[in-house]
């Protein structure tokens, strides 16, 4: 049996704010904005990976066995590795962060899940990832029929840098 937190939600990720049966109703689904994520916890992993060295939370992330959504399930932490060294950097020119959410893998829509109703969630994510991986630029790739979902992160984007979440600037 699954722990419960926050409202009596289920501890799983995805069904925090995403109600998913068996543990809620597909017609209470909606967007999660910025006040309603962060009284769910949302940006409190961004917050803990701030306070720390980027090289000490690739160490975490790669402890925490996360892995990525689409067919392999490739180690996070590990492919976070692969990149140059910090002392590097300079000899390599500019980094980007490239968020494959093209969805191409047959019969699955995680990457949607995500991006139509905890938008937020993905951002943190990339703040995370762009931090301990000292990039400055990321690009989320959205296939063209998805405008709703090329929408809803762009509004999340908006709320997050007007509620400071990513400095003075965002």
């Amino acid at each position: 049996m699954p722990k419960k937190v926050y409202d009596g939600t289920p501890s799983h990720v995805l069904c925090r704010r995403i109600p998913t049966p068996p543990f809620g109703r597909f017609e209470d689904r909606h967007v999660v904005r910025y006040e309603a994520y962060r009284k769910t916890g949302g940006y409190k992993a961004l917050e803990k990976a701030l306070g720390m060295a980027p090289g000490d939370v690739t160490e975490e992330v790669k402890g925490s066995q996360l892995r990525g959504r689409g067919g392999a399930g490739f180690p996070t932490g590990l492919k976070w590795t692969f990149l140059p060294k910090a002392e590097d950097i300079n000899n390599v020119g500019t980094r980007y962060l490239a968020v494959n959410a093209d969805e191409s893998e047959p019969g699955t829509f995680k990457d949607r899940l995500l991006m139509d109703f905890d938008p937020h969630l993905l951002l943190e994510g990339i703040a995370i990832c762009c931090y301990a991986c000292r990039i400055e630029k990321a690009f989320i790739y959205i296939r063209g029929e998805y405008h709703h979902q090329a929408h809803a992160p762009r509004r999340s984007h908006h709320e997050a840098y007007a509620n400071g979440v990513f400095g003075e600037k965002g």
